[in-house]
């Protein structure tokens, strides 16, 4: 039932790319984009991910209770948190390899929490790039991925199966993989080469992007980076 679940999802996605299907903004309010979100949401955001949940999420009470049986939040959220996350937030279905589906200088605001580590190198890299891309002049991305040095820092207390489980595990589903890690001075060369500026290492639930109270989580194992174009 997984393997249908994503089969469909897949081609869904894959329609979606090819129809060049896209986010409108009439410019009236902020644009606040929150990539690879999965249901770390909250709402005034548009919330992107590729996941069945997202492509579901308007639709009605009887289909949420089918899509929370089949798929795996039934082991995080009960049915009322998962129902109502749905029902509550704007989601968007999108592949994001394909790029972020808006006009260029079109985002206000682009949040993105433990996503960027799912990506190979070459595939974040053209994330950030088109981050950039649709990004207003003066628009501000915040990126949280886990940190390396604390996976480091894991390893040499001896803690290397946690270390090995938590940062570097291979399980699930491909999209649940991670493909690459960061330390800050990693991040910071990446979002530099694509022409952020003001690039800064930040604290949790600290910094210039709106909602970060709500959306951001891991303290203890994350690095928390704000830049701007």
């Amino acid at each position: 039932m997984r393997l249908l679940i994503q089969s469909i999802t897949s081609l869904i996605l894959w329609i979606r790319h090819i129809l060049g299907i896209t986010i409108n903004n009439d410019h009236s309010t902020q644009l606040k984009i929150n990539l690879g979100c999965g249901l770390a949401v909250t709402q005034g955001w548009i919330n992107i991910d590729g996941s069945f949940n997202a492509l579901i999420a308007p639709l009605p009470l009887a289909i949420h209770k089918i899509a929370y049986k089949l798929s795996g939040s039934n082991h995080y959220y009960t049915f009322d948190e998962y129902h109502k996350l749905l029902k509550n937030n704007i989601f968007y279905q999108a592949n994001l390899n394909n790029g972020i589906p808006t006009k260029d200088n079109s985002i206000d605001y682009i949040y993105t929490s433990h996503f960027l580590e799912h990506l190979y190198p070459e595939d974040a890299k053209k994330l950030i790039q088109d981050s950039y891309r649709t990004l207003k002049n003066g628009g501000l991305i915040r990126i949280i991925v886990p940190d390396l040095d604390y996976a480091i820092k894991l390893f040499n207390e001896d803690k290397k199966k946690q270390a090995l489980d938590s940062y570097f595990f291979n399980g699930g589903s491909k999209f649940d993989q991670h493909k690459y890690m960061y330390d800050y001075v990693i991040l910071h060369d990446l979002l530099k080469a694509s022409g952020f500026s003001n690039i800064s290492k930040l604290q949790y639930k600290t910094g210039l992007c709106p909602d970060i109270e709500i959306l951001d989580k891991y303290q203890a194992e994350s690095i928390f980076v704000e830049a701007t174009k």
